[in-house]
């Protein structure tokens, strides 16, 4: 037993997604990431813009979160890792420490293609609506509120539909988070993607009451499986109160468990309803599990339910390389869903799936990409410039797969970032001019 707690340890101090500052040292913030390939191939560029970098759109994003409110509103305290029963909404600000920086200098900083310590952004303040209306139930007394609920949630829907309207691609994008993190690292890392998209759509940082100790593992995950219905009422919200033509969601390691209880949770909804009713997801497009912690039992689970009918895709990014997911399974005694399967040990009935519903599902070992076993190689969404320009392009442009570049294994349906995929990428970009409608 004491060598099994030993083993939790390592794991627990393994897992999750560093930011760049220690507890009392100040307010977490976040340094710019490595460019995505595509970046440098003008995927994203808005080079024309010669704006200072502190003039963020809209100054900064809209978030969501199951966090209880801090009784301070200084950096780094906006938010508990004490659970809320509720949805809390708001918008938060973000300041850069640079804000002299036109974002033409600000890309060739990134286009350096290693992290950079020069450019970091920090969560500066916060502004809470209130509370979303579609998170409370009679079991779930909010208590008393500032701001009436439907107030709070028309305020929020109404900040979308403004940012959909300044922008030419009507998407709104959900960030979902890791475990052992604070309330400001979905906003920062959302907001870094969004810097890279070069601000097109809506992004919303989607922060559950995960805890920054490396001991609260177990807690954390517990956490991310019963936040699932905030999640679920989210996207109804944004589904039946807004503009948005299509929403993506980004789930990243413990938080994929939320993710994809989520959709099991919508698929199970919408068994019984007569045909023309409202179905959860009708404008869920992409759906991302990144360096996913799923116990791929469970997932088998979730398809048997029917997930794959909720969005439009479903994508799963796993890696061979993944130390933080191999101990996971350690500890766990269950294989993990983002760690890559060897093609000789891919069961018969995946590789039928990935083949026959190619059109909804895809699988992307991402193992032979660049720079994946950086640190402990669970965060290579961001580390990865190849990685991170398949994600941010499928976001932004839709392309099927191998369409950007990516080879699928005739085999067993797995895709995987071939040795020329620059190359292949900058093809299909070079057809590109601007996202469509």
């Amino acid at each position: 037993m004491p060598f099994r707690r030993l083993i939790l340890v390592v794991v627990l101090a393994t897992l999750g997604v560093a930011i760049q500052a220690c507890a009392g040292r100040g307010p977490p913030t976040l340094a710019l990431m490595p460019a995505p390939e595509a970046f440098s191939e003008g995927a994203f560029d808005r080079s024309a813009d010669d704006r200072p970098v502190g003039d963020i759109p809209d100054g900064g994003l809209l978030y969501a979160t199951g966090r209880q409110k801090s009784r301070g509103n200084a950096p780094g305290d906006f938010y508990t890792t004490e659970r809320s029963l509720v949805v809390h909404i708001g918008e938060a600000k973000i300041s850069v420490s640079r804000p002299e920086i036109t974002w033409r200098q600000a890309r060739e900083l990134a286009l350096l293609k290693a992290p950079t310590r020069d450019y970091p952004i920090q969560v500066s303040g916060v502004t809470e609506y209130g509370i979303l209306d579609r998170s409370i139930t009679p079991y779930l007394d909010p208590g008393p509120q500032a701001n009436p609920p439907a107030s709070a949630t028309a305020r929020f829907t109404s900040e979308v539909n403004r940012r959909l309207d300044r922008t030419g691609q009507k998407d709104v994008f959900i960030y979902v988070h890791g475990y052992k993190v604070t309330f400001d690292n979905p906003v920062l890392v959302a907001a870094e993607m969004w810097h890279f998209m070069g601000y097109e759509g809506v992004f919303i940082a989607y922060s559950w009451p995960a805890t920054p100790e490396a001991t609260a593992y177990i807690g954390d995950v517990d956490t991310a499986m019963g936040m699932a219905r905030n999640l679920r009422e989210l996207v109804h919200t944004l589904e039946m109160e807004t503009k948005a033509e299509r929403i993506h969601i980004i789930g990243y390691s413990a938080g994929t468990r939320l993710v994809g209880r989520t959709l099991e949770q919508m698929a199970l909804l919408n068994r019984d309803r007569p045909a023309g009713a409202y179905r959860y997801g009708s404008r869920l497009e992409n759906v991302f599990l990144v360096s996913s912690d799923i116990d791929r039992s469970v997932f088998g689970a979730y398809l048997a339910d029917g997930i794959l009918d909720v969005s439009r895709h479903l994508i799963i990014y796993a890696s061979e390389k993944d130390e933080a997911l191999r101990i996971s399974e350690a500890i766990t005694g269950h294989q993990r869903l983002g760690e890559a399967l060897p093609a000789e040990s891919v069961p018969p009935s995946l590789a039928q799936l990935l083949k026959s519903r190619a059109d909804r599902i895809s699988y992307i070992d991402v193992s032979g990409a660049p720079n994946v076993e950086s640190g402990n190689g669970h965060g290579y969404f961001r580390g990865s410039p190849w990685v991170s320009s398949d994600l941010m392009v499928k976001l932004m442009y839709r392309l099927d797969p191998e369409v950007r570049g990516l080879v699928r294994d005739p085999k067993t349906g797995i895709l995987a970032f071939p040795v020329d995929y620059d190359r292949r990428m900058q093809q299909a970009l070079s057809a590109i001019k601007r996202p469509g409608p």
